[in-house]
């Protein structure tokens, strides 16, 4: 947001000065999700997934084109709320198996179903599936990004292919594998605990109805 808002000062002196920090956040976000297919600590993944998807963020603010600024600002507050609500998945997860290794929290489907379903809708949307408002956001700085310069697309599709790919390795392996033998004692999910997975997902339903009061200042 920062950049969104002091970038139009430095212009049009700093605007060839943005090439080489707009091909390093598209390249950021290549490498940070392939970190994240090899990482076996849940937590770290959502944090690497997080700083996957603030590439694309820092890419399109610094265009200053406004679908891309429209983009970005949507994309920020979408993924704020996703990857909140992954790291609050991700902690009760853990106070239930007192490890972060995926692998010995999996299978969790069995014992917790209902919180499945909250993995479930978490996953999508982070892999920013329709009509979710993080497509959104990433359709409008896809597009941007591609009529600034049409070989973006090349990273930019790279970066989504694997955003997806790990978001599925993540459900699958906590949710649907064989139950580990350590979680054979845990207690089930609270009221409070399903309470905050809603207050998350509400307001992505709310800005789906409408989108302008987070995009409206740029389009």
């Amino acid at each position: 947001y920062g950049i969104i808002r002091i970038s139009p000062m430095l212009n049009p002196v700093s605007m060839k000065l943005y090439y080489p920090f707009i091909l390093l956040a598209m390249w950021g976000i290549i490498m940070t999700s392939s970190i994240c297919l090899r990482q076996t600590d849940l937590k770290s993944l959502i944090a690497y997934s997080s700083v996957s998807h603030m590439g694309l963020v820092i890419a399109a603010a610094l265009i200053q084109t406004p679908w891309s600024l429209a983009g970005s600002m949507a994309l920020m507050v979408a993924h704020g709320l996703t990857s909140s609500v992954l790291f609050c998945l991700a902690n009760t997860n853990y106070e239930r198996t007192h490890s972060r290794t995926m692998l010995l929290a999996r299978g969790l489907q069995l014992i917790l179903p209902l919180m499945t379903t909250w993995w479930l809708l978490a996953s999508l949307m982070n892999m920013a599936l329709p009509p979710t408002i993080n497509l959104a956001g990433e359709l409008l700085i896809i597009v941007s990004m591609f009529n600034w310069s049409p070989t973006t697309i090349i990273m930019t599709g790279t970066g989504t292919l694997l955003t997806a790919l790990y978001s599925l390795h993540v459900f699958l392996t906590t949710q649907r594998n064989k139950l580990s033998t350590n979680t054979s004692n845990i207690h089930p999910s609270q009221t409070r605990e399903h309470l905050l997975m809603m207050l998350h997902l509400l307001p992505m339903l709310l800005l789906l109805m409408k989108p302008g009061l987070i995009m409206g200042p740029f389009t």
